[in-house]
């Protein structure tokens, strides 16, 4: 039988059903509707990882604002994981309020590609962006001695939505791009009408363009409000 290949973005993420510290859930059913995000770390009751879940955890008020859900993971077991969190209630003041699997023969993260042999026998620090929809959108790999950028995977998760919603895409640092600021990227023109339409929006204030295959616009701007509406009436309600 052909080895199961580990889910690549585009993909719906495998069906499974994992122990965790809320009980058992099932992989990505109970999060329908929702966004969620997936991490992996190397082992309960490390430096890294205790800094990495505090910060998680005081930043998972901005993830529930973009409809997103936190889950972790590591090879450990059940108790491990209850006995690290109630320490880090008990010393550090925050208490970790997201499930955590206790993936405890490693099945579940050789199937997500988290082990990585020349990195030891541990999980390196993955990440698992899915979608309400089930779907992988998002893969991130950190190595063990590194710990994550929460704000990175909130930024990112953010301008998922945002394409998603607007079918547009961002700049690199989005919302901060050093060329085009908090601006988002219209896809590129693809046949010759549609290039000169784009360069006569640009000329009546309705986008921006370096050229016709690089527009962008604003999607709070009043100019932008307009283009919207005229561009596609299905976008109306977004504005209402």
């Amino acid at each position: 039988m052909a080895k199961e290949r580990m889910p690549l973005i585009g993909d719906r993420f495998p069906e499974m059903l994992v122990k965790t510290t809320q009980g058992d859930i099932k992989l990505p059913t109970d999060y329908s509707g929702k966004w969620l995000m997936l991490f992996s770390h190397p082992g309960d009751f490390t430096p890294v990882c205790t800094t990495e879940f505090v910060a998680f955890e005081t930043r998972r008020e901005d993830f529930c604002k973009l409809n997103t859900e936190l889950i972790g993971l590591s090879i450990d077991q059940v108790f491990a994981h209850l006995k690290w969190i109630q320490w880090i209630n008990d010393n550090l003041g925050v208490e970790i309020q997201f499930p955590i699997i206790a993936d405890e023969q490693g099945n579940v993260a050789k199937r997500l590609g988290m082990i990585h042999p020349n990195k030891g026998t541990n999980t390196v620090r993955a990440v698992f962006i899915i979608d309400n929809k089930g779907i992988v959108r998002a893969i991130l790999y950190y190595p063990q001695e590194v710990g994550r950028n929460i704000s990175e995977i909130l930024r990112l998760i953010h301008a998922l939505q945002v394409t998603d919603q607007y079918k547009v895409a961002t700049p690199a640092n989005w919302p901060q791009n050093n060329l085009i600021g908090s601006d988002v990227i219209i896809p590129p023109a693809n046949t010759e009408k549609m290039a000169k339409e784009r360069l006569h929006e640009e000329q009546y204030g309705e986008i921006n363009c370096f050229d016709w295959w690089f527009c962008h616009y604003n999607l709070y701007s009043n100019n932008q409000y307009k283009h919207q509406l005229n561009r596609n009436p299905a976008h109306r309600k977004m504005y209402d």
